[in-house]
C-alpha cells in the first residue's frame, strides 16, 4: 500500500514527485466542476509523461485518468470528441474500428490527449502538424467551475489549444479526423549524415513521417525510419540517402529488443498501429529514462544538427538515443511551431538528472542564436526572459491567462517561472 502511494506522487519517470496536497479523480463533469471550484489551487493531470514540474501545483491536483472516457464521432463534421484524459493509442483504436483516423500520433500512443494538446506534442512529417493542430473545439472548466466551450474561428481559441494548463482544467477535446489510411514502415540503417544535410528538405519529405535516431558521435545516422501511407502514391527507395533496408526490426535503442515496437520491414497496416513507434500493449520502457527536446525553424536544421554533433563528446556519455524530426508549421499561440516549420531535435537520456541538467545550458546556448523553443513537457532551464522573443504571441497568452484565471488558482512554479517570470 505504502508502494503505491509513492508510485501515485510519481511522474512516469520517476524523476520527478508531485507536492500537491491533495489529489482527486472526478468521474463526471459535476464533479470535476465541484473539485476546480473548491480548491485554492489546482492542476490537471494526463497521463503523467511530462518530465518537470509543468502539471505539479501545491494545492489540488485533477486527476483525468476516469473521467467521463466517451468518444463520439461526427461522420458527417469529421470530427471526434474525446475526454482529455483518453490516452492517443486508445481514441486511436476506436477510430479505426469506426474507419477513421487522426492525421499523425506522437512516439507514444499511451500519451493522454488533454496532456500531449496542452504541451504542443508531435509526431513526425515535413507536411504535418503538432497533435494540437487537429483541435477544433475545447471544454474547459474555469476558476469559478463553470464550463467555457470554444471552437475553431473564436476570438482567443489559436491561444487557448496550446494552454499549459494555466487557462482551467480541459474536460473534452473534439479533434478533426478524416478517413481511416494504411501506412508501411521501413527502416534504414547507417545514413550518412553529409548525404541528408545536403537536402534536409527533400530527404524528410521522403515518406508521410520520417523520424532519424542517432547518438550524435559518429558520422553516419543510426537509423532512418520512414512511415509511407500507402495511399500516397510514394514510391518507398530500395535505399536511403545511402542508408540500407533493415533485414530485422529495430528498437530506436541500440540493443533493446523490437518487441514492444510498432511492426516494420515495410508491411503494411492501419495508420493506428503504425504511426506510433511503440505498441499501446506494451510499455515502452520502465521509465528509466529523461527526455529534453529543442525545436528551432526548419531552415535552420542543418546549423541546429552541426551544433549537436559539435557537442557530441558532451552530449553522447549521457544519452540513450536522439530523435530529429520535422513538423508544419501552425497558428496556435504557444506552439512550437507557432508561424514557423520545425525541427525537433529529442534526445532520451540515462536517468542522471544532475549531468544532464549540467549539459543543458551548453546545449541551450549553442541553439539560443537560432530562436530555440524547448518542449513544454520536457526538461530544460530556459525561463520568461529566454523564452518570449521566440513566441510572437507570448505576451497576448500572460494576458488571456490573466483574464480567465485573475486569482492564479492554475499558477504554479513552472508558469512563474517559464511564462509570468515570477516566483510570486
Amino acid at each position: 500500500m505504502i508502494e503505491e502511494q509513492v508510485r501515485d506522487r510519481l511522474n512516469w519517470a520517476g524523476n520527478y514527485e508531485y507536492r500537491a496536497r491533495t489529489m482527486e479523480h472526478p468521474t463526471s463533469l459535476a464533479e470535476l466542476q465541484r473539485a476546480v471550484a473548491g480548491a485554492d489551487r489546482v492542476r490537471a493531470l494526463g497521463s503523467r509523461h511530462s518530465f518537470n514540474d509543468i502539471a505539479d501545483t501545491p494545492g489540488t491536483l485533477i486527476a483525468l485518468d476516469v473521467l467521463d472516457p466517451g468518444v463520439e464521432i461526427d461522420a458527417d463534421a469529421l470530427t471526434v470528441t474525446v475526454a482529455a484524459g483518453v490516452r492517443y493509442g486508445v481514441l486511436a483504436e476506436h477510430l479505426q474500428r469506426h474507419g477513421f483516423a487522426i492525421h499523425n500520433l506522437a512516439s507514444l500512443p499511451h500519451i493522454s490527449v488533454g496532456g500531449a494538446i496542452a504541451t504542443a506534442t508531435h509526431g513526425s512529417g515535413n507536411a504535418n502538424g503538432n497533435l494540437a493542430t487537429a483541435v477544433v473545439g475545447l471544454e474547459l472548466v474555469t476558476a469559478s467551475g463553470d464550463v467555457l466551450t470554444v471552437a475553431k474561428g473564436d476570438a482567443d481559441f489559436d491561444g487557448m489549444v496550446v494552454g499549459l494548463g494555466a487557462l482551467g482544467v480541459v474536460h473534452r477535446v473534439t479533434l478533426r479526423i478524416e478517413p481511416s489510411f494504411d501506412v508501411r514502415q521501413d527502416v534504414f540503417t547507417e545514413v550518412p549524415w553529409d548525404a541528408v544535410l545536403a537536402d534536409y528538405d527533400a530527404a524528410t519529405s521522403s515518406a508521410y513521417s520520417v523520424s532519424l535516431f542517432t547518438d550524435w558521435s559518429s558520422d553516419t545516422i543510426g537509423q532512418a525510419w520512414l512511415k509511407t501511407r500507402t495511399d500516397s502514391g510514394t514510391p518507398v527507395p530500395g535505399t536511403f540517402y545511402g542508408g540500407a533496408p533493415a533485414d530485422r526490426a529495430y528498437h530506436p535503442v541500440p540493443g533493446v529488443a523490437a518487441d514492444h515496437c510498432t511492426q516494420q520491414l515495410g508491411v503494411p497496416g492501419p495508420w493506428s498501429d503504425r504511426l506510433a513507434h511503440f505498441r499501446l500493449a506494451f510499455t515502452p520502457s520502465n521509465g528509466q529514462e529523461l527526455q529534453t527536446e529543442y525545436l528551432v525553424g526548419r531552415e535552420h536544421a542543418v546549423e541546429a544538427i552541426e551544433a549537436m554533433r559539435a557537442l557530441a563528446p558532451r552530449i553522447t556519455p549521457l544519452l540513450l538515443v536522439s530523435e530529429v524530426r520535422s513538423m508544419a508549421a501552425d497558428e496556435l499561440w504557444m506552439s512550437n511551431n507557432y508561424q514557423r516549420d520545425g525541427i525537433g531535435l529529442h534526445f532520451t537520456w540515462k536517468p542522471l538528472q544532475p549531468e544532464v541538467e549540467a549539459l543543458l545550458p551548453e546545449i541551450e546556448a549553442a541553439l539560443a542564436p537560432l530562436s530555440v523553443r524547448p518542449h513544454w513537457g520536457k526538461l530544460f532551464l530556459a525561463g520568461a526572459d529566454q523564452l518570449a522573443p521566440a513566441y510572437p504571441r507570448f505576451d497576448d497568452f500572460r494576458r488571456l491567462a490573466l483574464r480567465l484565471d485573475p486569482s492564479g488558482k492554475f499558477r504554479n512554479d513552472f508558469l512563474d517561472r517559464t511564462v509570468f517570470g515570477t516566483s510570486a
